[in-house]
């Protein structure tokens, strides 16, 4: 499987921004594809993942009420919608597919990088206060 991100940009608190995520390739082994962000000098952060079916979703703490993520899988696409930024999110966003899909069933197989396979480059978004 092949991501590439994009959408990032630089915006002030409080606007909203859609990242995209390209996918291609075996796309149909990517049962679950999450979002993860990645600060300078900081490690790669969870933010967001969904299943296959688009049916179930998981949010960092950080982030419920203000992304939401979706999938349209007749495009082979993944979406982040952020809403209401804050300069504490900005990283480089990454989009990441899994493709053991008995990772969703525990908190560590959704959030933790370790469990994804196929990454993509990142897009760079700032959030300026």
């Amino acid at each position: 499987v092949q991501l590439q991100a994009s959408g990032g940009g630089f915006v002030r608190a409080g606007d909203s921004l859609r990242l995209s995520c390209a996918a291609s390739g075996r796309t149909s082994s990517a049962y679950v594809m999450g979002w993860f962000r990645q600060a300078p000098g900081k490690e790669r952060d969870f933010v967001a993942a969904v299943t296959w079916s688009g049916g179930s979703t998981n949010y960092a703490d950080s982030v419920k009420g203000r992304f939401i993520i979706s999938r349209d899988n007749a495009k082979n696409m993944v979406y982040l919608q952020m809403i209401s930024l804050k300069p504490e999110d900005t990283a480089v966003y990454y989009c990441a597919a899994g493709s053991n899909i008995r990772m969703w069933f525990s908190d560590r197989g959704k959030t933790s990088p370790d469990e994804y396979a196929y990454w993509g480059q990142g897009t760079l978004v700032t959030v300026s206060s």
